[in-house]
């Protein structure tokens, strides 16, 4: 869980920016995205493959 401390007088757009980057540095919206749905093991397993053969042409 990702916390922010907020100092006195401390202005809003500033504690929402280092927010955002905790939140990047810590990796918590890509492992919000990654299990978004589930994916069958043989599908992602199709997909894996596909990814390899768009990358090797």
């Amino acid at each position: 869980m990702v916390f922010v401390k907020v100092r006195a007088g401390e202005m809003l757009e500033k504690a929402l920016r280092s927010l955002k980057k905790k939140i990047d540095k810590e990796g918590v919206m890509k492992s919000v995205k990654a299990h978004r749905y589930y994916m069958k093991p043989s599908i992602s397993k199709r997909a894996k493959s596909k990814a390899a053969l768009k990358y090797k042409r």
